[in-house]
């Protein structure tokens, strides 16, 4: 099974420079603007390079928000997340650093402190939209979890995982990882539902997937003729062929 999981790496919406400068150390603002434009522009190096010299002049936590985004973007995670903490030690219920901060601790593969951050972000934040998107965040991290979870043998922590990743967004991959561990387990009309919803609300993934674990589930359940039915359409799947033709085989 394939199992990719792309983060929606969402918050790092930069600050609207002409703004929140104007409050700044003239000095320091102009070099934070410098910075910004640089990050927007793909430079992240220089854009640190500014956000340093503005830092010298005042320790913004603006400044260090923008310095923990371009950190980040350079795949400089150990400080960013530097940057971003030291951020919040200024401006402790700042939704927009404390949900990049959970994307750094996400990037870093520690998925409980990921979803720690991003909890934060939901007491504090009052925009639903921006709400959603987080949720969406933890989502990916419990998936995460659940996958680990699945791979270290603990089933009935990775069905915990995995049921708040889909209680928090209609997750595909989550569902398929549900189907996928209910049949391992035995709970067959459990791995039906979730692979089911694998369906429902499939973006990523592919059809062969829910298919493939509904034919197992139906299988071990003793219904031969439903168990064919979900295989052979699981076979027409590149990815999941081979298995299904090999279950098939075992029907007959």
């Amino acid at each position: 099974m394939k199992k990719n999981f792309v983060f929606l790496f969402i918050l790092s919406i930069l600050f609207n420079s002409l703004v929140f400068s104007q409050d700044m150390n003239p000095d320091a603002g102009k070099l934070y603007n410098e910075g910004n434009a640089l990050l927007k522009a793909g430079n992240y190096n220089g854009a640190i390079q500014k956000y340093d010299e503005a830092l010298k002049i005042s320790r913004d936590f603006r400044i260090l928000y923008q310095k923990g985004l371009a950190l980040r973007k350079g795949d400089k995670l150990a400080e960013a997340k530097s940057a971003l903490e030291e951020s919040l030690q200024l401006s402790p219920n700042n939704e927009a650093a404390l949900n990049a901060l959970g994307g750094v601790y996400f990037s870093m593969k520690d998925y409980l402190k990921s979803i720690e951050t991003f909890e934060k972000v939901l007491n504090v934040s009052k925009n639903n939209s921006f709400k959603d998107k987080v949720k969406k965040n933890m989502s990916l991290a419990y998936t995460q979890l659940g996958n680990e979870a699945m791979k270290g043998g603990s089933g009935a922590k990775a069905v915990e995982y995995l049921n708040k990743a889909v209680e928090l967004d209609k997750y595909d991959s989550a569902f398929l990882l549900l189907a996928q561990l209910n049949v391992e387990l035995g709970n067959y009309d459990a791995a039906i539902k979730a692979a089911e919803d694998a369906l429902k609300y499939r973006n990523k993934i592919s059809k062969g997937g829910p298919n493939y674990y509904i034919g197992l589930a139906y299988k071990n359940k003793g219904d031969i003729t439903k168990a064919k039915e979900y295989l052979n359409l699981a076979k027409t799947d590149p990815t999941y062929k081979s298995t299904a033709e090999y279950q098939l085989g075992l029907l007959k």
